[in-house]
């Protein structure tokens, strides 16, 4: 799987996990230059609490557009160390 935005790849993973209809990519498959930490975090009822960056390709920022659980609960342990993105980003195989 590949996330692309902007003409570029962000993440590419063939080893990602699909959970309500988006993929999380493992950390270390996703290009972390592109990536720039967010002040916004949600809470999901079962997963925890999210957390956000932007995504920067080229200057153009797409905002909160990759979000990762860094303290998932037991139930969302798997993506610990994954991000998934969304807001126009591309996931294709």
């Amino acid at each position: 799987m590949k996330a692309i935005w902007n003409g570029k790849v962000i993440a590419e993973s063939d080893n990602t996990i699909q959970i309500e209809g988006n993929h999380y990519f493992p950390l270390h498959t996703v290009k972390r230059e592109f990536l720039k930490n967010s002040d916004t975090h949600t809470v999901c009822p079962w997963k925890g609490k999210a957390s956000y960056y932007d995504v920067v390709v080229e200057g153009v920022a797409n905002r909160d557009a990759a979000w990762y659980y860094p303290n998932p609960s037991d139930m969302a342990k798997d993506i610990r160390n994954y991000v998934a993105f969304w807001q126009g980003i591309k996931i294709v195989k």
